[in-house]
């Protein structure tokens, strides 16, 4: 048990910039709180002892504001950062080294008493503040949820889910940089709408290059071409700064 305490300890301080030193993290971070106070409830809960692991999921979500249910199952490391309001359901599942934000749902989507209904994240998942993962369904590993993304389908490993309901971004091989931390799930160009218009610049830039190609070709005929000025040409830079 302690063991697990320390590696817990240890990939919080190693997320969070803002945690100090163990000592901190152990008496002041809700999120350490609800995962240990979840391992006495699911330990309740597989022996047999329903209320009591009900009852002490219910005395963890008023001490931290966080709400697992006792049947859910959490893997090592996981990080719940901040953590207020996040519910976490009885057949979700947590897989290893995952972080989870603040008003995070793992919530299921049908009634069937006995059936998965909650979502699977697969190591190393972030799921942003506010996202809704609902559904008996696979988030791969190292997939970044963003801020207040409705995830309703799979997502695939590496991917990044943004929007509502959620789209996929991006989407990266399993390499160094698809496994590397991103607060709160997004990293750097993840916006949709900011790559499109990238891409539209990009592509009027490249048509730009190639009716003046053209015009010195016709001019090299012999042929009469006027010159675009200055002012007509499109500038690339200043464009994308206004993008950013």
């Amino acid at each position: 048990m302690f063991s697990k305490l320390r590696e817990d300890i240890n990939s919080i301080i190693e997320r969070d910039p803002a945690a100090r030193n163990g000592w901190e993290v152990l008496t002041c971070y809700p999120g350490l709180h609800a995962i240990v106070m979840h391992g006495w409830a699911h330990a309740c809960w597989t022996h047999g002892f329903k209320w009591l692991g009900r009852f002490i999921s219910y005395l963890a979500r008023i001490i931290t504001g966080i709400e697992i249910h006792p049947g859910a199952v959490i893997g090592r490391r996981v990080f719940i950062d901040h953590g207020f309001g996040v519910v976490i359901g009885e057949t979700a599942v947590v897989g290893d080294d995952c972080t989870i934000y603040q008003g995070v749902t793992l919530g299921g989507t049908t009634l069937t008493a006995g059936a998965k209904r909650h979502p699977t994240l697969e190591r190393g998942v972030i799921v942003g503040a506010g996202a809704q993962v609902l559904g008996a369904f696979t988030v791969g590993e190292y997939a970044k949820v963003g801020s207040n993304a409705v995830v309703i389908k799979p997502v695939p490993p590496g991917a990044t889910a943004v929007g509502n309901p959620a789209h996929i971004v991006r989407k990266e091989e399993q390499s160094r940089s698809a496994k590397m931390f991103a607060a709160y799930g997004v990293t750097n160009g993840d916006d949709p709408m900011s790559k499109a218009l990238r891409g539209l610049i990009d592509h009027v830039a490249r048509q730009d290059e190639q009716m003046e190609r053209l015009c010195a070709t016709i001019k090299a005929a012999g042929i009469a071409c006027p010159h675009l000025g200055e002012s007509d040409k499109l500038d690339q830079a200043q464009l994308n700064r206004l993008v950013e």
